[in-house]
């Protein structure tokens, strides 16, 4: 394997168009890039395959023979890990679709901003070097271990995994508390599971998201013309789950009128139909959860007092992320592990800095907003990591990300003597106002688009430079 630590990074050019690729590489060349070309898309693909892979592709959309995308499909099938921009005269919604859809890194317009081109050229090399710096990533836990989906080893989990080992032997009831999306329903489960009822149904019901006067026919069914739209007997969901665990989810939501007959269900073990007479016996186990303050609500009498003693036997409290913060690499690699299983991403590492802010992050959504964030970073992952730049802003990823992304370093004498050489070889446009208007994006470029800081750098006015600007 060759040594790449010393050498500049190497970026190949594909274009069909001798002057497109002139232009580019003068631009590239300039920062210190190594720089070849290929003039069609066989020729790219082919120098490609034959390796080692540049650092860095930019390749043409529109070109005669193999087209651009077609190209990059090759392309990514002879290296996965390629990274690749696409260039296009032509900014549609097809193009920047296929775009992405194939794999590129993103897309740039002609005519070309030397600013923009080398920006873009930094932020791709940035990931490049991100990505290889990953280096052999190894998961902290193996999926396979937690097929319940209950992750974390941190004492406040261990004592909850306690109190669902003594709950399963027995039919008590049982209340789940905890703020929303710490896994309630994942608990209930796990309890139903390992419960001798485990072979009959578990039912999960949410109780907030049933309207209150469909919440009593959900729960226990309703006979034919009790009420408009009842066309028919519905058995309800305590007699489908008779043998079985029920689950009342957000049971504070509940109307009291519904609350009585639950308890007259964990009195009697019996129900009646909406609009029936008939009494009948259920033999099933009720697990309820909430994320509200039950006590508070039996003290305002909004709760039944009788009912939330009958529920809260054992009470199992759910910790926040933001107070397990030791549980949440192993979160994240249940997460990514799961998406490798299911093909849903390439992603099957996490870059150190990335998985660091994932931990400091408080979490107010809980194990549900980790996931969410770890779905959407995987989507986006340009490579098989999630680094820094693919976590959501409010991670602060992208704002952590950009400025290292798109900050050049800053034109040396060497450079520009050296472009100025390269100008006097190149059209009929007089020389001094190419030099100044290259000097000028040079200098946006290196101090990040910063107009007012460029200006004074270059001793003009605002309006001066936004003039040589164009």
């Amino acid at each position: 394997m060759p040594d790449t630590a010393n050498r500049p990074p190497s970026i190949l050019l594909i274009d069909d168009d001798a002057e497109v690729r002139y232009s580019l590489s003068r631009v590239l060349t300039s920062r210190g890039y190594q720089v070849a070309e290929a003039a069609s898309g066989e020729q790219g693909v082919a120098a490609i395959r034959k390796g080692p892979p540049p650092d860095l592709v930019f390749l043409d959309v529109r070109m005669t023979g193999m087209g651009g995308i077609e190209a990059l499909q090759h392309i990514r099938s002879a290296q996965p890990k390629q990274l690749v921009v696409l260039m296009t005269a032509f900014g549609t919604a097809q193009t920047a679709i296929e775009a992405m859809k194939y794999g590129a890194f993103d897309y740039i317009m002609k005519p070309f901003d030397p600013a923009k081109v080398l920006a873009l050229a930094e932020k791709a090399l940035k990931t490049h070097a991100d990505l290889r710096a990953v280096g052999d990533y190894k998961p902290t836990i193996n999926a396979d271990d937690y097929r319940e989906g209950i992750v974390g080893s941190s004492p406040v989990m261990q004592e909850v995994f306690k109190i669902i080992g003594q709950v399963t032997a027995s039919d008590v009831t049982v209340m789940i508390t905890g703020e929303s999306g710490t896994g309630k329903e994942l608990i209930a489960r796990s309890i139903w599971k390992h419960s001798h009822r485990a072979a009959k149904p578990f039912i999960a019901v949410n109780c907030a998201a049933i309207p209150e006067n469909l919440i009593e026919s959900e729960l226990f069914g309703h006979e034919k013309g009790s009420f408009t739209g009842a066309t028919g007997q519905r058995l309800g969901k305590f007699e489908l789950c008779d043998g079985g665990t029920i689950f009342l989810d957000e049971i504070g939501d509940m109307a009291l009128a519904t609350q009585t007959k639950i308890l007259r269900v964990l009195q009697q073990g019996e129900i009646q139909r909406v609009g029936g007479t008939e009494t009948i016996k259920v033999d099933v186990r009720i697990l309820a959860a909430t994320n509200k303050d039950l006590e508070a609500m039996v003290k305002a009498k909004t709760f039944r007092e009788d009912l939330y003693y009958r529920l809260n036997v054992v009470r199992i409290k759910m910790p926040p992320l933001r107070e397990r913060a030791e549980d949440i690499p192993q979160i994240v690699d249940f997460c990514v592990q799961n998406l490798v299983k299911q093909r849903k991403s390439r992603v099957s590492k996490v870059s150190p800095e990335a998985m660091a802010l994932l931990t400091r992050h408080p979490w107010p959504g809980n194990v549900r907003e980790l996931e969410n964030a770890i779905y959407r970073s995987a989507v986006i992952a340009q490579g098989d990591a999630i680094l820094v730049k693919d976590l959501p802003a409010e991670l602060g990823g992208s704002a952590v990300a950009e400025p290292e992304a798109t900050a050049s370093p800053k034109l040396t004498l060497e450079q520009a003597f050296d472009h100025i050489h390269a100008a006097l070889a190149a059209g009929d446009e007089p020389l001094l106002p190419r030099v100044q208007r290259e000097l000028a994006q040079r200098t946006m470029v290196a101090l990040a688009g910063d107009e007012a800081a460029a200006a004074r750098k270059l001793g003009l006015t605002k309006a001066a430079l936004q003039k040589l600007l164009g």
